[in-house]
């Protein structure tokens, strides 16, 4: 075992409870050997030569010298097993808790990541994490407006970022699992909520997978089924967007206190070919989920463009951040010449351009299409006395 603080093991203490600890040892051979309810148990590890080891576990955590004790237990544990604090962590807590492990694959000089590409990496996962519990909670939803107090609970309370695995770089989700959910009457078990989250994960990824690189769409008209959804597909399209990204290796290592979970694979690796199929599986549940609907855009003008037609013929084009299903996006939307006038008076003089249309979701990207009406009442209320854009030209 490397040398760890006596700190590091008072820390860990008081991130994990003697319930977590119980139960690992259960689920892992160890046999109970005397119990004080309430107070202590003594735990033994079998050998073909005698007792590995045996260690105290302490429960009344009322006592003045619980945490010591705690500590010297948790202490106990990493030296039999020759185990790091983070291995030490991990065994524990993935007893009642699934593991998820996102490995970026990718060309690093010292083993390090941009910061920036860590907070990308840490905001896909949440919402790839929100479009699997969505899925999981309510097949039939849309994936916009609200969510249950289910999918809110779950988020804000049992998903945490768990320790990197050593030799690599690699963002650990820990999902608990809490106690143990009552059997229904005819003994069937029943799967804790994290538990259905994570196997409506793992099967979306993998059913991602498959589609980038096979092409068949024929899962998409039944696209809850397989844990599908566009939030989901662009949450991990969203953790390919590095050029020196070789692979992303997404595996799941599920909690020994649960069945195991029916799901295809428990590891799903994306290479550069997948990767370059995702925006075409994202695109077809787009349309599905979003299809082609009347909407009131308000944004800012991002950027105008002119292009030739032909002769005499231009078209204009402008770009408006503006949300769409929650989120800011960038709309393309083509404007005659007198609408586009007021976009650049709405860009140059930092106005928001609220603008009407069939918003549709084609060729990699969100697009306002005809009728296309552009209100210019606020605009017009912004103008100076010689700057009505209607008039110059």
């Amino acid at each position: 075992m490397n040398g760890t603080s006596t700190d590091s093991y008072r820390d860990l203490a008081s991130t994990l409870s003697p319930p977590a600890v119980q139960q690992y040892l259960a689920a892992n051979e160890w046999e109970l050997e005397t119990s004080q309810p309430d107070v202590k148990e003594i735990w033994r590890l079998p050998g073909e030569r005698g007792p590995r080891g045996r260690i105290l576990l302490p429960l009344a955590t009322d006592y003045v010298d619980f945490d010591r004790r705690f500590h010297d237990t948790l202490h106990a544990l990493a030296t039999i097993y020759d185990w790091d604090l983070g291995e030490l962590a991990e065994h524990i807590t993935s007893t009642r808790a699934d593991l998820f492990y996102v490995r970026l694959d990718q060309e690093m000089l010292d083993g390090t990541i941009p910061f920036r590409q860590a907070e990308h990496t840490l905001e896909a996962l949440f919402r790839m994490l929100k479009a699997a519990a969505t899925t999981a909670d309510d097949p039939t939803h849309s994936h916009r407006g609200r969510r249950s107090s289910t999918v809110t609970d779950f988020l804000e309370d049992d998903v945490r970022l768990g320790h990197t695995k050593r030799g690599s770089f690699v963002f650990t989700v820990v999902t608990r699992l809490g106690d143990p959910v009552p059997k229904h009457g005819d003994d069937t078990p029943v799967s804790p909520f994290p538990r259905r989250v994570m196997e409506t994960l793992a099967t979306g990824l993998n059913t991602s997978r498959d589609l980038a690189l096979s092409g068949d769409a024929s899962v998409i008209d039944e696209a809850s089924q397989h844990g599908l959804s566009a939030n989901l597909v662009e949450s991990l399209l969203e953790l390919t967007q590095v050029e020196t990204l070789r692979e992303l290796d997404l595996s799941f290592d599920w909690a020994a206190a649960e069945p195991p979970p029916r799901v295809p694979t428990s590891r799903i690796v994306v290479d550069r070919q997948a990767m370059a199929g995702l925006p075409r599986v994202r695109e077809r549940l787009v349309r599905r989920e979003s299809p082609p609907r009347m909407e009131t855009l308000v944004g800012r003008v991002r950027s105008l463009t002119r292009e030739e037609q032909g002769v005499d013929q231009e078209e204009a084009t402008i770009v408006l951040a503006a949300e769409v299903d929650g989120r800011v996006r960038k709309v393309h939307i083509p404007l005659p010449e007198e609408d586009y006038t007021w976009a650049i008076f709405a860009h140059t003089n930092k106005l928001p351009l609220i603008v009407t249309g069939s918003l549709v979701f084609e060729r990699g990207a969100w697009r306002l299409s005809d009728p296309i009406t552009v209100d210019v009442a606020y605009l017009r209320n912004h103008r100076t006395e010689g700057d009505d854009p209607a008039r110059q030209g």
